[in-house]
């Protein structure tokens, strides 16, 4: 439904503030008590509220958003008890809800936004907001304000939809205005809105801008030139959803365009098994397994109806993490790649501009073949030096974390990597840097690609020309711009790294930019050590977990007593070597549990997971949100800590030798 021309409260209708002090919540949740944002300061707001707060997992194996609403914030846990009941927030009258900063981040989910929406909030009130979830709150026609706005609007205001539409390209302002994406879409394919294209002039551009110009639709080949705030109309050259996904993509399309739907492009596009396939291994998962299969049945009648690419498991096995197989079989640099996860930026590492998209900018760009994209700015690393022996590309991101992301430095902008300390690191590695574009609330990154990008994607795909894929690939201009700036990060002065759990009970949100170094937090003890997820299931990363492994058997040590160690692989490529190389064979030795390709532990949903709240985890995912991965407290690290920690018995930095000089000591 279009907005109004201006908007006002409606008489009646609540606002709901998510303050760091959980009891107001409750009170307000209750009816008891409504606030005003005369009364309080943005400081007094939650922060960095995830989208796995919002609607955890096991809350998206419902597909359809009114079924959804019902458990909205169910994530945010408060001494071990929902803050939200069911139905609180959707039996609250609420039409307004207000937090703090950087609203949104993490998982792709639209979901988060679908159980405000179903909820009767139409109003979204924060200091920023994360980029895919800002996308998915437009596409579902969800309004986005500031507090000044809302001090406006409780003062009697009528503020006009311009204001709401302010900062945005003028496609997105369409969109806002038409009251969501399938609205805007259907006004678009009757004729009754004229796309604008950009007439910006030549100009030096970033990677990620070149291949937006080159992949816009209807501008001669002289006009493909854009610059920061353009709107435009681009071709999508692949995708891909899963089966946390897949059947509400299948289950919107039907009901926007009937049954009888098509996509455009087909062989394009793929489906995967890779997120639930292991949750019947996780006791709080059981319950949930109707409706898991549920989805993996619409999966398949997504496949079957639109002939997309298949990556369904085979005997209950997954082929791997769709990011990791993606990079392997799918991404070329330059490609223009849409998915509906988050992680979709490690399709980056192949030279590739990618990124994740909701359920419905999903669904609609795989039926029209084309989506619409605000250009982004751009930050640059370039990056110079060598890696010291006892650290990682996961030590720099979540470096990159604390010192840029933290202080929103990244957010929304085109994280570039370059530099000849970039040379130094495999394509594995590199894969790493692009991966978690996502936590810095990044609208994602792109690596420059070299001869070992050409060559490691050939080798994965035989009959593959590396002429073909050298001319397919961008570098940036020596004069481009980049408003959040060039970035030296020497890596050999980079040191082992870990993101602490916070205190959510307290107001300090579990979050990846928790960083701090491991010589600074003490004496922490863990009863868990995950190693794998897309992160860090690559090739190198098991080939860090062997070298870890392998001194400790070398020397007669196993994992440390009442630690469960768990290694995953990214794909079954990965499998393959792991166990072609005698790798399996030590990790076995070593007593840790060897786990199949998949998700799993990541998303809360393979074994791995913590049990209870007082259960410490140091894993190698890519984040630590309470609830991610079970109830306890998790810290994130690099493979060669992860798996130093698992013989230590505590979050231990790995030093080449350590077990050797542990035993003659």
């Amino acid at each position: 439904m279009k907005p109004p021309e201006t908007i006002a409260l409606t008489p009646g209708k609540r606002i709901l503030f998510l303050t760091k002090d959980p009891e107001l919540i409750r009170r307000q949740l209750r009816g008891e008590l409504d606030l005003r944002m005369d009364d309080l300061r943005v400081e007094d707001l939650l922060d960095d509220i995830n989208t796995d707060a919002m609607t955890p997992a096991w809350v998206c194996f419902d597909y359809k958003p009114e079924d959804i609403a019902r458990n909205a914030y169910a994530g945010l846990i408060v001494n071990g008890e929902r803050l939200f009941p069911a139905d609180a927030l959707r039996n609250g009258n609420f039409e307004v809800i207000v937090s703090g900063y950087r609203k949104g981040v993490g998982s792709s989910r639209e979901t988060a936004t679908q159980c405000e929406v179903f909820s009767g909030i139409r109003i979204a009130v924060a200091a920023s907001f994360a980029p895919i979830h800002a996308g998915n709150n437009i596409n579902q026609g969800l309004l986005m304000a500031d507090h000044a706005m809302l001090t406006r609007l409780q003062a009697g205001e009528a503020i006009p939809i311009e204001e709401f539409t302010k900062g945005y390209d003028v496609i997105t302002q369409l969109i806002i205005r038409w009251g969501g994406l399938f609205p805007f879409a259907k006004a678009v394919e009757r004729g009754d809105v004229q796309l604008p294209t950009p007439d910006t002039a030549a100009r030096p551009m970033t990677m990620g801008e070149k291949i937006l110009a080159r992949h816009m639709l209807g501008v001669p080949d002289e006009k493909r030139y854009v610059k920061p705030g353009d709107a435009v109309v681009v071709g999508v050259d692949g995708g891909y959803t899963h089966e946390f996904t897949t059947a509400q993509v299948h289950y919107f399309l039907g009901q926007e365009y009937g049954e009888d739907y098509a996509i455009k492009n087909p062989s394009k596009f793929a489906v995967f098994e890779d997120h639930l396939i292991y949750a019947d291994e996780v006791q709080k998962m059981r319950p949930f397994l109707d409706k898991i299969e549920t989805l993996r049945v619409m999966q398949r009648g997504f496949q079957h109806h639109t002939s997309c690419r298949d990556f369904s498991a085979q005997e209950k096995i997954s082929p791997g993490i769709c990011h990791e197989v993606a990079r392997e079989l799918i991404i070329d640099p330059g490609d223009f790649i849409q998915a509906t996860d988050s992680h979709t930026c490690m399709g980056g590492v192949n030279n590739a501009l990618a990124w994740g998209v909701g359920a419905t900018e999903y669904a609609n760009l795989v039926h029209s073949g084309f989506t619409q994209v605000e250009v982004s700015e751009s930050i640059r690393f370039e990056l110079t030096g060598r890696l010291q022996e006892n650290v990682t590309a996961k030590d720099v991101m979540l470096y990159i974390l604390l010192e840029y992301a933290k202080p929103q430095q990244t957010l929304d902008r085109i994280m570039e990597f370059t530099g000849p300390g970039l040379r130094t690191l495999s394509l594995d590695e590199r894969a790493t840097l692009a991966n978690m574009a996502t936590e810095c609330a990044a609208r994602t990154a792109i690596v420059e690609a070299d001869e070992q990008t050409f060559e490691w994607i050939a080798s994965m795909r035989p009959g593959v020309s590396i002429d073909d894929l050298r001319a397919r690939a961008v570098s940036p201009d020596p004069d481009a711009e980049y408003a959040g700036g060039v970035h030296t990060i020497d890596l050999s002065t980079i040191q082992p790294m870990v993101a602490h759990p916070g205190d959510p009970d307290h107001g300090i949100a579990s979050d990846p930019t928790n960083g701090a170094e491991i010589a600074d937090i003490g004496d922490v003890k863990i009863d868990i050590a995950y190693a794998g997820s897309c992160t860090a299931g690559k090739i190198d990363d098991l080939l860090f977990y062997h070298q870890v492994a392998k001194e400790a058997v070398d020397n007669g040590l196993r994992v440390a007593e009442n630690v469960s160690f768990f290694i995953q692989f990214g794909s079954q490529a990965v499998e393959k070597f792991a166990r072609d190389n005698g790798l399996v064979d030590t990790f076995e030795r070593a007593g840790a549990t060897v786990l199949n390709p998949g998700c799993g532990a990541c998303i809360g949903c393979g074994p791995g997971v913590s049990d209870t709240g007082d259960q410490v985890t140091v894993s190698a995912i890519n984040r630590n949100y309470k609830g991610r991965s079970g109830p306890g407290k998790l810290w994130l690290a690099s493979p060669l800590t992860v798996a130093a920690s698992a013989f230590t018995g505590r979050i231990t930095a790995y030093t080449p030798g350590m077990f050797a000089r542990v035993l003659v000591g």
